[in-house]
């Protein structure tokens, strides 16, 4: 069935998809029929091996602007614990591939929190991060207090958390949340050219990569090495280092096939 709140675009580069979320008139708000088909998508591009980057990006004037109020305005406690919005979130921190968020205009809330859930982010001279959930009597529930508090640092976390503060790109940037920053026109464009940076090099080597960086974050040091170490010599016995090794004493570019 066709997904209605997303438009999934194949091979904008070589091995780079692009998912791009399609609720113009609410600000791409992230309601959980939206959240479903990214999940869904996600996955799907995860077993697909003509893919390896994903570029996740909203529209020029928002990303996402937050999670849906009116879905959850209403609810009670045991209503949010059973419909368990935030199980899809799980699924999607569990996509192996990398993925990009391309950023323009609000990333609020929950498209905050989408973006720290992508493993780069590209954004537009016109992006503003935020978490202004405080302003509606709630907190963040979908990682922004860990997530943000571990890219940003303590102080500024607790300013955003705590007044609802938006920050610029360049601000983003420069406290570390954020890649880069790029003329608008070019936030989508970066960001695929970033991906495909990305999908040149050994796919089964991504993949671990990703998933030991990944791995300092919920792990001692001395765990995080331990983990480091294991996937360094697990590749060893792929064909790609194999290849890639062969390709650099031969001076030639190597042919990664994922093996």
């Amino acid at each position: 069935m066709q997904p209605q709140f997303i438009i999934i675009h194949h091979q904008v580069a070589p091995f780079v998809a692009h998912i791009q979320l399609n609720r113009p008139k609410e600000l791409n708000a992230l309601n959980l029929e939206l959240m479903g088909e990214l999940r869904d998508a996600l996955k799907a591009l995860d077993a697909d091996d003509q893919v390896r980057a994903i570029v996740l990006s909203g529209n020029e004037k928002a990303f996402a602007a937050g999670a849906d109020i009116k879905q959850m305005a209403g609810k009670t406690a045991i209503d949010m614990y059973n419909i368990d919005q935030f199980s899809t979130w799980d699924t999607i921190k569990k996509i192996k591939k990398p993925i990009i968020a391309a950023v323009s205009g609000f990333a609020l809330g929950g498209g905050c929190e989408l973006t720290m859930l992508c493993d780069m982010i590209v954004a537009s001279e016109t992006a503003r991060f935020g978490q202004p959930e405080i302003k509606l009597g709630v907190i963040p529930g979908a990682g922004g207090t860990q997530r943000l508090t571990r890219a940003v640092g303590k102080a500024l976390a607790m300013e955003m958390v705590l007044t609802g503060r938006f920050i610029t790109a360049h601000e983003a940037h420069k406290a570390g949340l954020i890649n880069r920053v790029v003329p608008t026109e070019l936030f989508l464009s970066e960001a695929i050219k970033l991906a495909a940076e990305v999908a040149s090099m050994s796919p089964i080597a991504i993949k671990m990569a990703k998933e030991a960086v990944l791995k300092a974050f919920d792990s001692t040091l001395e765990e995080g090495l331990h983990f480091e170490r294991k996937n360094f010599y697990l590749l060893f016995a792929s064909e790609d280092q194999k290849e890639g090794m062969q390709a650099f004493m031969e001076k030639r570019t190597p042919d990664f096939k994922g093996r």
